[in-house]
């Protein structure tokens, strides 16, 4: 195999004309912030949800087998520039762009603080170093995707989205929102990149209040000891400088907690064992 490139969280190697491998590291990055410290089984979580998701959703994928507990065989494709976000929960930037008017909700949406919607919305953005949000309108202004792609887009997410979320509150938890990846392969759409903690929020229902800053069994864990810390706000500031923002160091216990967490949901979403 052949080294290509290292990502955030995966490394890609070169297998032959028609395949790459994805190889899943415990590396963690928030708020486009890699971390010194490893989250230790994170790679073995996301490379065996990976593989859970892509065998159980009915959609065409790239997803070809799992190589080892931290690596899987995928086909090449095209990758689409726009980054599929469906939201069924009113929570995470969703809340403050709706705050300022960026976004617009339907009639009766209730605004409390995770509370559900009404129906899940798509909520795309660029595929970039820092995200942008994108409607419609400005998608096929910027040449993402064509309406056609647009429109099958939509409709493929959100399907995809109640899915994932019918399996995850059968197995005691909210997913309250969701990221996906596409690209053309044989010039069809097609599922790609990864579907793990690391794309969605996972609540467990059995603690969800709404109006209140959820429990996560995912990223946003980091996120929220990020954000009540004050580093999100150190962050942006960073930027608005000119300045790359330095991670902190992660406590131990927030460590552990994340490793905990990713285990417990993977077993439970699952039915298997690490």
């Amino acid at each position: 195999m052949k080294f290509l490139t290292s990502g955030k969280v995966k490394d890609l190697y070169d297998v032959d004309e028609t395949t790459l491998v994805f190889k899943f590291s415990d590396r963690v990055s928030a708020y486009d912030v890699k971390f010194r410290q490893n989250i230790p089984k994170k790679g073995e979580v996301l490379c065996k949800f990976a593989e859970f998701w892509f065998n159980e959703l009915p959609v065409p994928n790239h997803f070809v087998k799992r190589k080892s507990d931290t690596e899987i065989i995928v086909k090449k494709m095209k990758m689409l520039p726009m980054e599929c976000v469906v939201r069924g929960y009113f929570y995470g930037s969703l809340v403050n762009r709706w705050k300022n008017g960026q976004v617009t909700l339907p009639d009766g949406t209730d605004t409390t603080l995770a509370a559900k919607l009404l129906e899940p919305i798509f909520d795309p953005t660029t595929k970039s170093e820092h995200d942008i949000p994108v409607n419609k309108t400005k998608a096929l202004a910027m040449n993402l995707v064509s309406k056609e792609q647009f429109n099958w887009l939509e409709k493929t997410s959100i399907d995809i989205y109640k899915k994932m979320a019918e399996i995850a509150d059968n197995a005691g938890f909210i997913l309250a929102d969701l990221k996906l990846e596409f690209g053309l392969l044989d010039g069809k759409i097609t599922l790609g990149d990864s579907i793990g903690p690391d794309e969605y929020r996972l609540w467990p229902k059995d603690s969800f209040q709404v109006g209140k800053i959820q429990e996560a069994y995912d990223k946003q864990l980091l996120r929220d000891w990020l954000t009540a810390n004050g580093y999100q706000k150190q962050f942006e500031d960073d930027r608005e400088q000119g300045k790359e923002p330095v991670a902190p160091d992660i406590p131990e216990d927030v460590i552990k907690k994340m490793t905990e967490r990713y285990v417990i949901a993977y077993e439970k979403l699952t039915g298997n064992t690490l």
